[in-house]
């Protein structure tokens, strides 16, 4: 059970939520990838993604400064940081 267990960050807000206030107050669409880029650079820590790449040297797009304020100040306002 203790696999299941969710911590504090967790269940603070979805992804989805943190998109729409960030569309909301910002007027900027993210993706969960950035979020997910933002998260790890934030020290959150997220489930074991079972759908990695096949291939180590994969591109992923980084996200822009602008972008990238815009999550933590979601991530504050949910109390996730």
């Amino acid at each position: 059970m203790d696999e299941l267990d969710l911590t504090v960050a967790e269940s603070k807000a979805t992804y989805e939520e943190i998109k729409q206030y960030v569309l909301d107050k910002y007027g900027l669409k993210v993706s969960s990838l950035n979020i997910a880029q933002i998260k790890a650079k934030c020290g959150i820590v997220e489930r074991e993604n079972y759908n990695k790449a096949k291939n180590e040297n994969v591109r992923q797009p980084n996200c822009t400064e602008e972008k990238e304020n815009a999550i933590k100040d979601a991530f504050k306002h949910f109390q996730m940081i």
